[in-house]
């Protein structure tokens, strides 16, 4: 990781953060629930379209999250999450931001903050990526079996979601925490 690191990164302490993107809209997520044996429970499911992205990363030793709701996933967007994370580094460190191959992920069509560098993991590796797992905390116990009206519904269920999230204490550490993933000092 140190051979990622620009010049001015040296010497300050290296927050680890994960950073993922996922498309949550009316087509929604079906997911387990409780019944009886032998029963088969109702759930909705919509056959709508409208959607909206949920931009998250996670710094696990900080046990604190950055996230936004954009209409699209593109570089534009990913500018705008770059820099609601660069809010919540620590003052006087740089993040690492680990996340995966998007194509608006792409270093080169981002304006990156001095207090950050992206890390790509290799293709086709979202395993890797601990955020992967708060999507599917979000949808298990928030997102799923709804039918949402429209996109002001979707935008206010992902807020609830997420803020709900940030406000269980040790709940991001818990589900993102890497052994290979901690803080150090450069």
């Amino acid at each position: 990781m140190s051979a990622a690191l620009p010049p001015t990164a040296v010497g300050k302490p290296i927050e680890v953060w994960f950073q993922d993107e996922a498309r949550i809209g009316q087509q929604g997520t079906l997911t387990r629930v409780w019944a009886p044996r032998g029963s088969r429970p109702r759930a909705p499911r919509d056959r709508r379209y409208t959607a909206t992205y949920l931009f998250g990363a996670a710094c696990p030793e900080r046990d604190i999250g950055a996230a936004l709701i954009l209409p699209n996933a593109n570089a534009w967007a990913m500018d705008q999450h770059l820099k609601e994370i660069s809010h919540h580094v620590a003052p006087g460190a740089h993040a690492v931001v680990i996340l995966d191959q998007a194509g608006w992920h792409d270093s080169r069509c981002l304006n990156l903050p001095e207090t950050i560098t992206l890390l790509p993991l290799p293709s086709y590796s979202p395993e890797l990526n601990p955020v992967e797992n708060i999507w599917q905390y979000l949808r298990q116990n928030f997102l799923s079996n709804r039918v949402y009206d429209d996109e002001e519904a979707i935008i206010d269920a992902c807020c609830t979601a997420w803020n709900t999230l940030i406000d269980l204490p040790n709940k991001i550490a818990e589900i993102t925490s890497r052994e290979w993933a901690k803080t150090v000092i450069n």
